[in-house]
């Protein structure tokens, strides 16, 4: 088996299409190639294609046979390539696109299955990360047919990812990597990558093309996402030196967004005003718009195309609807919508938001001319000193991305730009902008190999440790790592150590920054909304030899692959150990509160009552103090427990879980134990080392309740898991709702044992832990709702289950992924019930019935346009809290009273959920 790489490769793993490049490493043949790409480009034909549309289509049992899929790598369990485009266009719900927007989608769990989005039960689903790594395993299968003895994991491999990919989407890009077999590459910004393409094709006349440029702007416009980066052009007696010197923050934006305008043209042309089509019916419309766009917007483009959505079933052809889309009308919409001539200082609505299609979160500003604006504005200061002028438009400008295909567009941005400066820039030719990527990716490669002209710049970002300030207002953060530091350069924090126990995981949240500012190691700053959070970074002990606890530092490094890397280095120990920290990207990142934090002066005496009544001699406590607990420490710290902030309850989390062994004392031991703990953990998560805290705590769970016999007790026990809801895992909470079914459930209810044991368990506390189950799979929670639904039906019924219908039917879930969300024709039915119900007598129903139609702004989820005003109506009717209505109307971010109220109680103060 080879073991010296023989080529090099760069692969764009793009949003639309997957290309790859590839050149031999001896420099005597030293050429870049297209690798063409084989694959089913129909049912049973096989042909290599020069790009991979980056695709996977789920066949139904028995749709295609043997033969049909014989070629495919993912075998019969899914087609991909262009043959799935095909399929794609003429189906509905078993088309998976996008999964490289849905890796940087911060509110999913990227290792869930959950596309094709919007797909029925029936139909297999998979994650973002296996979606993407599906596409690279196809490349490393039809490679290996091509080199049999130089496998493609044995060469040198560099993965183009956008400019603005945050430390998440970069390290998940690499775990799609390891999954298809590739465990060692390297990555590369995609606008660096085709300036490397550009410098090739000049090699040897750099210098008289780049004479009047000295600051280039790359302007990337992929299907999924808009990238810019700004390069500094100074000139000199050889080559010109080129240094990255701004990167633009991550903009859900590109090609994708235009198929989506034409087809929400497209759907109001269908017949149908009242009737929005499903998420999978705009999806196969989707792909129709997507074919017909570029066409329309070619040199050679006909006057008009027409796009067809296809019934279903029997009558797949019968219900055929199809309507025309114009050469015009489409050049209309992407030019004057997506690059209108809008002024420099003309820049994007900051507001979050609304445009939420196919689950994705989408740029709520449209025009790409805006965002370049503000790109600039943010890096006006380095472009003024690239330019050397008051200036900050740059002189040069390089295209990239299929939307540049079209000629129109690309005049578009040269005019948009000679509008704003002195005169029009210098546009660098890019005759291939869907090839550039990957060519750029093997000249990059080529370069760092021969050590040739390299674009300098180091990272893009300034890294940033969050830390305590005495003002809980104001957020401050070190700078760990400055924007510009080099491969392999290493940054020690010297001022800061940390105290690392054996067995103890330790949180480090961070926050990076692209702007202009010049930041330098150690430095102090006030963190703001121009910071961007990144997800936590872990590190936990296995061993520290015969030490029980480390004194570290943090040592920081740009490394070569392209990432960040941090380690704990001991700084007491001669050979100086270290601990790599990585990002825990399977979680999203919530709040970024800072690990050391300053406690009320009283703490150490509340710590003291605590372990007064759950300690080693609390036998001999009064059973009044026991009782009295919670009232003293309130008496203690001077607040009521609902004030007692985020950091304080944690601390006493801590407490009261060193108590744990002694809870079980006395049933007011038991009880209180249970009551403080709960709210001190609430909601479970948000929090440094929550996940590790609710693990300890969890597993308590099994050893359930000491006094089964106490109601109370009961009632506290439900109310902790509920309070921590949040924090447990999908396998905890499905574990829970096991164990309470049997209570809910109205036939298994009846029973004689489990009607006895109901009335000492608690059953409205069972009922509100089960309606915050939010990871549990879709079937559990409809069949939970169908349950509570049917007990509604009696008068018996406590109102407080009413609260739960609209929980467990919510559009937007307050901890879990929105894949979990309960399909929009089981809410319907759900709301026809709630709709008989009089809702200025019900609060309770009025408000399930808003959470079950609140706008979340995709597709998949939301109910129908008719049904929502039939719930407008009624809310307005009722006299409902405008709060209410505008939850209903359109999407809107929650205060803190409308989240107390979907919590069920107050969140602890400074606990902020992003």
């Amino acid at each position: 088996m080879q073991t010296q790489p023989r080529y090099l490769v760069g692969i764009d793993l793009g949003t639309t299409h997957t290309v790859v490049a590839y050149s031999p490493i001896d420099p005597s043949q030293q050429a870049i190639k297209l690798f063409p790409i084989e694959q089913l480009i129909a049912p049973g034909q096989v042909a290599a294609r020069p790009l991979l549309p980056s695709v996977r289509y789920h066949p139904a049992a028995g749709e295609l046979s043997d033969d049909d899929v014989s070629f495919s790598p993912a075998g019969a369990e899914a087609v991909i390539g262009e043959a799935a485009r095909l399929l794609g266009a003429k189906s509905k719900g078993r088309f998976v696109t996008s999964a490289k927007s849905w890796l940087s989608h911060p509110s999913v769990d990227h290792g869930a299955d959950i596309l094709p989005w919007g797909a029925g039960e029936d139909v297999a689903k998979v994650s973002p990360i296996v979606a993407s790594a599906s596409y690279l395993a196809h490349i490393r299968t039809v490679w290996r047919h091509q080199f049999p003895d130089a496998p493609l994991e044995a060469q040198d491999i560099v993965i183009t990812v956008p400019a603005s990919f945050d430390e998440a989407a970069r390290s998940l890009t690499l775990e799609a990597a390891r999954l298809a077999g590739l465990p060692q590459v390297r990555l590369l910004e995609e606008p660096q990558a085709v300036c490397y393409d550009w410098l090739r094709r000049y090699a040897g006349n750099i210098r008289q093309a780049l004479a009047d440029v000295h600051l280039l702007l790359v302007c990337d416009v992929g299907g999924g996402t808009t990238d810019f980066t700004l390069i500094k052009v100074e000139h000199n007696e050889g080559e010109p030196r080129l240094t990255r010197i701004g990167v633009g923050d991550h903009l859900m934006l590109g090609g994708d967004n235009i198929d989506l305008a034409l087809a929400h043209l497209a759907e109001s042309r269908l017949g149908e005003p009242d009737k929005r089509l499903s998420a999978a019916e705009l999806s196969q419309l989707l792909e129709q718009c997507r074919i017909a766009k570029e066409r329309l917007l070619a040199d050679d483009a006909p006057e008009q195309l027409s796009v067809t959505l296809l019934g279903g079933g029997s009558r797949l052809f019968g219900n055929a609807r199809t309507v025309l889309l114009s050469r015009d009308e489409v050049r209309n919409i992407a030019l004057d919508g997506f690059f209108p001539f809008s002024g420099l200082n003309e820049l994007p609505d900051k507001k979050r938001s609304g445009v939420v299609e196919f689950g994705l979160p989408y740029a709520a500003e449209p025009a790409i001319s805006k965002h370049i604006a503000a790109f600039l504005q943010r890096h006006g200061q380095a472009a003024r000193d690239a330019l050397k002028t008051d200036s900050i438009v740059p002189d040069g400008l390089l295209l990239n991305g299929g939307v540049f295909r079209s000629q129109p567009i690309s005049q578009r941005a040269v005019a948009l730009l000679a509008n704003w400066g002195e005169r029009p820039p210098v546009l660098l030719d890019n005759q291939h902008p869907e090839l550039a990527v990957a060519f750029g990716a093997v000249s990059y490669a080529i370069n760092r190999r021969e050590k040739k002209l390299k674009i300098g710049g180091g990272s893009a970002r300034s890294y940033f440790l969050l830390v305590d300030t005495d003002n809980p207002a104001q957020q401050q953060g070190i700078c760990i790592l400055p924007k510009g530091s080099e491969e392999g350069d290493e940054v020690l924090l010297k001022d800061r150590r940390f105290a690392l126990r054996l067995g103890q995981p330790v949180r480090f949240h961070l926050a990076s920054n692209s702007g202009d500012s010049d930041f330098k190691a150690g430095d102090v700053v006030d963190i703001t909304d121009a910071f961007h959070a990144l997800p936590p970074l872990a590190v936990a002990f296995t061993g520290l030899g015969d030490h029980a606890e480390a004194i570290v530092q943090l040592a920081v490094t740009h490394t070569e692959v392209g990432t960040l890397k941090m380690e704990c280095v001991a700084v007491d120990q001669p050979e100086q150990q270290r601990w790599n920290v990585e990002f825990q990207i399977r979680k999203k990142a919530l709040g970024n509160v800072p690990a050391d934090v300053s406690l009320p002066p009283q703490f150490a005496a509340a710590v003291e009552k605590i372990t007064a009544v759950f300690g080693a001699k609390s036998k001999q406590i009064d059973p009044k103090a026991v009782k009295n607990l919670r009232a003293e420490l309130e008496k203690l710290l001077g607040a009521e427990r609902s004030q007692w902030s985020i950091p304080l309850v944690r601390a006493l989390f801590a407490a009261l879980l060193d108590g744990l062994k002694y809870r079980r004392r006395s049933d007011n031991h038991e009880r209180i134990w249970l009551s403080l703990t709960g709210f001190c953990l609430r909601p479970g998560f948000g929090y440094p080392l929550d996940d590790w805290r609710v693990e300890q705590l969890w597993k308590t769970y099994p050893q359930g309740l000491q006094f089964v016999n106490e109601t109370q007790n009961w009632s506290e026990w439900w109310t902790l898991w509920r309070r921590i809801a949040g924090g447990l895992s999908a396998e905890a909470q499905e574990q829970l709702f096991d164990d309470i079914s049997k209570f809910i459930n109205p036939a298994a209810a009846r029973q004689a044992n489990v009607a006895k044991q109901l009335k000492t368990r608690s059953y409205d506390d069972m009922v509100r832990l089960a309606a915050v189950l939010e990871r549990l799979p879709v079937a559990k929670k409809i069949q939970l709702g169908e349950w509570l639904l049917k007990r509604l039906e009696k008068v018996s019924e406590p109102e407080q289950s009413w609260w739960a219908v609209g929980r467990i039917g919510a559009r937007m879930p307050f901890h879990g992924s929105s894949h979990n969300v309960v399909d929009a024709q089981n809410a319907a039915v759900w709301l026809q019930q709630l709709l008989r119900e009089d809702w200025r007598k019900n609060l309770h129903a009025s408000f399930a019935a808003t959470l079950i139609a609140r706008m979340s702004g995709d597709r998949d989820r939301d109910i129908d346009d008719a049904l929502r005003q039939q719930v407008l109506d009624k809310l307005k009717l009722s006299k409902a809290p405008q709060s209410w209505l505008d939850m209903v109307e359109q999407v809107k971010v929650l205060d803190e009273k409308e989240e107390k109220q979907i919590f069920g109680e107050a969140l602890p103060p400074g606990l902020k959920l992003i």
